[in-house]
């Protein structure tokens, strides 16, 4: 067992978990999370409290922020507001097809390098920025680099609210993405509607990875849409499935009625089992 926080560098950004260590930071402290470019201040948005799990791989927190540290916050979010204008009048006199998603800058320090501004932007298709590179370094006086995002990191820097009403998963929780292919989606009996089923990056959603194994194994053992069954009801056709509810639907022979039914009820080999138990109980089993 072990302490752990929760701290963000940006409201309803993602969320970092640290080992508090010796400090007892509470909501809305502000505290240093160790980087390596330095510490920066972060908003704690989950105090401490002891959890269940091994903390001992989580980074620990560097310290309280005072107020040199906040000066030193506003500093750089003003150097990074003003190479984020720079940038997108540059790009537009230089007429490239690019587009600024976020700008990362490190204040100069002694001993370390001097001030460095990373500058993440999409585009179509490879640019050769290298004027723009130069405009940038003479009007920021410091040294710039740039580098190109894909769809699903531009959605990751940049959030938003996905078509579930919650913020993206990429920009909260998903540390790696994972290949989502188009299959998931005819597996869950999804709509193949690009509109239904892509995110905001523009490609297949993430969620499609998250319930695929249920719908895997359930369709292992299910009997498939227009097979015979035999239900509690009696004698009828699977017309549906029910994945979340672990049932399928079947039209009942008698009246043509419909009724819901767990799978494990109507599955063969469930079946098969009931059978035989109630073949041996009358003593009609072979032995």
């Amino acid at each position: 067992m072990g302490m752990l926080c929760a701290v963000s560098f940006n409201r309803y950004g993602r969320l970092y978990y640290l080992d508090p260590g010796e400090f007892s930071p509470q909501v809305g402290d502000r505290v240093l999370v160790p980087t390596d470019d330095g510490p920066e201040v972060a908003e704690c948005v989950w105090a401490a409290q002891w959890v269940s799990e091994d903390t001992d791989g989580f980074p620990k927190v560097a310290g309280l922020a005072d107020d040199r540290d906040l000066r030193r916050d506003d500093l750089l979010r003003k150097r990074k507001a003003e190479a984020k204008v720079a940038a997108k009048k540059l790009i537009k006199s230089h007429e490239l097809p690019m587009k600024v998603v976020a700008v990362d800058h490190v204040l100069e320090q002694g001993g370390a390098g001097g001030a460095r501004t990373t500058i993440y932007f999409t585009a179509p298709h490879r640019v050769d920025f290298r004027s723009l590179v130069r405009d940038l370094g003479a009007t920021l006086h410091c040294r710039v680099e740039l580098r190109q995002l894909s769809a699903r990191d531009s959605a990751r820097v940049q959030g938003g609210i996905g078509s579930c009403g919650r913020d993206l998963c990429c920009a909260t929780f998903l540390t790696d993405f994972e290949p989502v292919t188009i299959r998931m989606a005819k597996d869950q009996d999804l709509p193949l509607n690009p509109l239904r089923i892509s995110g905001a990056c523009g490609r297949l959603m993430c969620c499609l990875k998250y319930e695929h194994p249920l719908y895997a194994r359930f369709a292992e053992s299910a009997p498939s849409v227009g097979s015979r069954v035999t239900t509690p009801e009696g004698d009828g056709r699977v017309v549906a499935h029910s994945v979340p509810k672990d049932s399928v639907v079947v039209r009942l022979d008698a009246d043509g009625s419909r009724c819901s039914c767990s799978r494990a009820s109507v599955c063969g080999p469930r079946q098969a089992y009931d059978g035989r138990g109630a073949a041996e109980s009358d003593g009609t089993g072979l032995a």
